[in-house]
């Protein structure tokens, strides 16, 4: 049979495809036969073509992995043997390559303990003196051990001995490659008995590198994926040589003759030590030279004739293929801003921004505003206190550059700055507005991906406007309404479509004059089903959901019942995630306009909606945790990844039926399927261990956030029902407690070392404000007596963070979290009784803070006020006099619409609690003088 095979395998590679399909249909026949294996062994070892024992090799690898179990143990045996005699006579490094792979297939079926003699022909060759030889056991030992890691882990300190050896055979750099693809594949199972081993091996690995990137810069790109491993798995180990790490990444970076690929790979592994390890950077003086560095690959120009992907004609900001250099030296700007305290990276950024602003080269003003626009999130805080009218200013004035690549960077950065920097950026409506209209009147004359961030800049900014977008409204709608009328690029529409929704947004019902106009051209896309249309489709639906929540009632509610339809027969007609995601949305919207017109169709509309969730469609399972590099054995849960459509679409359906949930509670009009108390328990104690889990031991701040998030939107869903569990409340408490006092691993260690820092990250802020907002969830989640003593442990890491000496972002957080914790404890059991406890070591800090400068702190204080007197009430009395004068005081001075009004919260709640420690008279004298009283009693909104 072997000579039968051995042609049939030949007739494959002929470059007939009638050959291949009748060579293809004698092969599936051979492959029911069990005498397949040995005759592939036979062909394997004795075939004089080179392609075709690698064919024969593939041919077993692909028998193996499918279908091991089916295979007698004779011939299990006999490949084994086989297979390793095959290697060792093999010269050919394409047939040793599938080799390996065949043998690391069949690892995973017949673990090392199983197959000895594989032992000892790795040991024999990857010591011996014959350098091919040890190149040849090194790429074995890859392979198998990449394959199946774990039991290999009683051999792993005598592998990285051997490795410490390897790594020094400098003339070797084949063998040094295979080398580091082992550790790479160790690296994760690696326990705290190997940590000494691996941490000495740092410096070798380095130099390793080194000599690697001169033979193979592929290989190179390829192995320097260890230091990420290492990284996300054991940062322990690299820590002492971060500055070595730094340096030799720096050196790669700075190379303009490497590939753009190890450049990259340098550059990225930078940005992650930053985000693991940003206090251990700036404490060893690494920030000046990875500035030093970046900047100049940021600032680069393209080869001649070339542009930058983002300035090409079709480019595009959210083009995530976009895997240049200069891209990643961004992101290593935007790692800095969101982990490392502003006062300290402005102090050696901004001078190196300045230079390039100030330059003649367009690519170094594009650098100066590319690194403003990406600083924009990470130290938002900062620059709406100290910068934004100088900031601000240079990219006004780069909207008007003789360069398109500078105005495109310009409007980038106007983007990032609308969406990051408000309410602060919408002081500035009338000096930007003319500015971004004048481009919205040439909309057909530019490039589509310059106008495309023309786009996101107006939308980030009117989406704030408000009532103050109303003189700009006339010549924004003739401008939109003319590009879906007459543009023909679908783009530049899709755009169009978008900024409607913004629009409405800011406009609400002063958009009713051009709103036939606009559903009349949503109608034409939305019934248009090509494929080229899809995205123009799904943004049309999109802006029809935010028409149907801010144009009015009354206008849109003759087009519910024709929206509910066109919605299904979109779901019927298109299977399609996002266009799923927008028409739940859509159905989400009609249900607060006309809810009669869900009814009829509510079980169709509730049915997808669950499919959605239930779905499997774009999830891949792994066995491996390779985030965490927690191997599955070790770990209850495998491991999940979803398409980021699927995820939208499954967190849009949740929305869409909470929202038509609550509805339906109001209207008992609409009834949903609830879960059952039982299984709602078994979900949580499987959820809220998980996510606590990792808000202690995730190293990632961002996947904390998401965590925390979810965790307070799972409180705030089930309230006392998660708590049920003993113990629940404590591990929760304890939890943010723990961010508060910055001890996650996250946090870099936190704790201590956190401390040595006068100046923290932006993003440690916004990570212990998600984690205070957990703490008014639980204090309504149960009664007073059973949270007082978690909240006695808490309160003194928010009280602390209201210091004068601490951030705006921070005063406001704490201030305004106090006033959340009273206002929750108003309606719980024993509520009074608490908030009555807390008023003296309360009051001092809400006083102080509504005589704070800035205008949201003052807000903040002034309801956290009210909260104190609507939950203590009578117990708070003879603090009402002081409170009165001190609103008195700043009446006649505040400015800010957003203080008055809840100062007249204020007002209105202490009234409702206590109405005889309020004189009236003198209350509603001062208002009527100062033009707020022309009447009754204002019904305020927190009313």
């Amino acid at each position: 049979m072997s000579g039968e095979l051995e042609q049939i395998l030949l007739q494959l590679t002929q470059p007939d495809n009638a050959i291949i399909q009748q060579a293809t249909a004698q092969l599936k026949l051979a492959f029911k036969d069990p005498a397949i294996i040995p005759a592939l062994c036979a062909v394997m070892t004795g075939s004089q073509n080179p392609q075709i024992r690698q064919s024969a090799a593939v041919m077993l690898r692909m028998r193996v992995k499918k279908h091991w179990k089916k295979i007698s143990l004779d011939h299990r045996e006999s490949l084994k043997a086989v297979v390793l005699q095959a290697f060792q006579q093999e010269t050919e490094h394409t047939v040793r390559h599938s080799l390996s792979q065949l043998s690391a297939v069949m690892v995973k079926h017949e673990t090392p303990d199983r197959w000895p003699a594989l032992f000892t022909l790795l040991n024999q060759s990857t010591k011996s003196n014959n350098p091919t030889d040890r190149q040849v056991g090194l790429l074995l030992l890859s392979k198998v051990v990449e394959s199946n890691p774990e039991p290999f882990k009683p051999h792993y300190r005598q592998l990285l001995q051997l490795f410490g050896t390897v790594l020094q055979d400098l003339d070797n750099p084949t063998a040094m490659y295979y080398c580091i693809l082992t550790l790479t594949a160790m690296t994760a199972y690696t326990g705290t008995e190997e940590m000494n081993l691996m941490r000495a091996l740092i410096p070798r690995l380095i130099i390793a590198l080194k000599h690697l990137i001169k033979a193979d810069q592929g290989q190179a790109s390829d192995a320097m994926e260890v230091f990420d491993e290492l990284m996300e798995s054991e940062v322990s180990i690299i820590v002492p040589h971060i500055a070595e790490i730094v340096h030799f990444c720096l050196e790669v970076s700075a190379d303009t003759t490497l590939t753009d690929s190890l450049r990259v790979k340098a550059l990225s592994c930078i940005a992650f030590l930053i985000r693991l390890k940003s206090k251990t950077v700036l404490k060893q003086k690494l920030l000046n030279p990875i500035l030093q560095t970046v900047f100049p690959v940021l600032s680069a120009a393209p080869p001649p004739g070339e542009e930058d992907p983002e300035d090409e004609e079709n480019g595009d900001e959210g083009d995530t293929d976009n895997e240049s250099p200069k891209h990643f030296a961004a992101q290593v700007i935007d790692t800095m801003a969101l982990h490392m305290p502003p006062e300290k990276l402005f102090q050696q950024l901004m001078p190196l921004t300045q230079v390039c602003l100030a330059s003649e080269n367009p690519y170094e003003r594009k650098a100066g505003l590319m690194c403003m626009a990406v600083l924009a999130e990470g130290c938002a805080d900062h620059i709406r206190t100290k910068l934004l009218s100088s900031m601000l200013q240079t990219v006004c004035q780069s909207l008007s550059d003789n360069n398109q690549v500078v105005r495109s960077a310009g409007l980038f950065a106007l983007g990032q700055f609308s969406e990051h920097l408000q309410p602060e950026v919408s002081k500035y409506c009338a000096e930007l507005m003319p500015l971004l209209l004048g481009y919205m009147s040439a909309l057909n004359q530019a490039k589509i991906g310059h106008i495309t961030k023309a786009f996101y800049a107006l939308e980030n900014f009117m989406e704030n406007l408000g009532s103050e977008i109303e003189p700009y409204l006339p010549t924004l709608m003739e401008t939109m309404l003319s590009a879906l009328s007459n543009a023909e690029n679908l783009k530049l529409k899709e755009l169009a479509v978008s900024a409607i929704g913004a629009i409405a947004n800011a406009a609400k019902e002063k958009l009713v004059p051009y709103f036939p106009p606009v559903i009349e051209s949503l109608k034409g896309f939305l019934t248009d089903t090509r494929d080229e249309m899809r995205a123009l489709q799904t943004q049309a639906l999109d802006t029809l959901s935010v028409l149907a929540r801010t144009i009015g009632k009354d206008v849109f509610s003759p087009l519910a019942a024709e929206c509910v339809q066109l919605g299904l027969n979109l779901t019927n007609a298109i299977d399609d995630p996002d266009l799923r995601r927008c028409t739940y949305s859509l159905f989400s919207a009609v249900s607060t306009v006309s809810p009669d017109c869900l009814s009829p169709h509510l079980t169709a509309i509730t049915t997808i909606m669950l499919l959605s969730l239930k779905s499997t469609e774009g999830v891949t399972v792994s066995l491996t945790d390779t985030m965490e590099g927690i191997p599955f054995v070790l770990s209850p849960f495998p491991r999940f990844s979803v398409e980021n459509a699927y995820i939208d679409e499954k967190e849009d359906a949740c929305d869409a039926l909470g929202e038509i949930s609550g509805l339906s509670k109001k209207n008992n009009t609409i009834k949903l399927p609830s879960i059952r108390p039982s299984a709602m328990q078994k979900l949580l104690g499987v959820v809220l261990p998980s996510f606590l889990e990792a808000v202690r031991g995730e190293r990632e701040r961002q996947v904390v956030m998401g965590v925390l998030e979810a965790m307070n939107a799972v409180l705030k869903a089930c309230q006392g029902e998660a708590l049920q569990s003993p113990g629940r409340l404590q591990e929760i408490s304890q939890a943010i407690r723990d961010v508060l006092k910055k001890r996650t691993v996250c946090q870099d260690g936190g704790g201590d070392e956190a401390d040595d820092d006068e100046q923290q990250a932006e993003y440690d802020a916004m990570l212990q404000e998600f984690a205070g907002e957990g703490i008014p969830l639980l204090a309504s989640a149960v009664p007073a007596d059973t949270f007082q003593p978690h909240l006695n442990e808490l309160l003194p890491l928010i009280m602390n963070k209201a210091k004068s000496s601490c951030t705006v972002a921070d005063r406001s957080f704490s201030v305004g979290t106090l006033g959340e914790i009273l206002q929750s404890l108003v309606s719980v059991s024993g509520g009074r009784a608490c908030a009555g406890k807390l008023s003296n070591r309360l009051l001092p800090v809400l006083v102080a803070g509504v005589r704070d400068s800035d205008s949201e702190v003052r807000n903040n204080s002034v309801f956290g006020l009210g909260a104190l007197a609507q939950a203590a009430g009578p117990l708070v009395a003879q603090d009402y006099p002081m409170m009165l004068s001190l609103f008195s005081n700043l009446l006649s001075k505040e400015q800010d619409r957003r203080v008055i009004d809840n100062l007249c919260a204020a007002l209105c709640r202490m009234i409702m609690s206590h109405m005889e420690g309020v004189p009236l008279e003198q209350v509603l004298s001062a208002f009527s003088c100062m033009g707020f009283y022309a009447g009754p009693m204002p019904n305020t909104r927190c009313l």
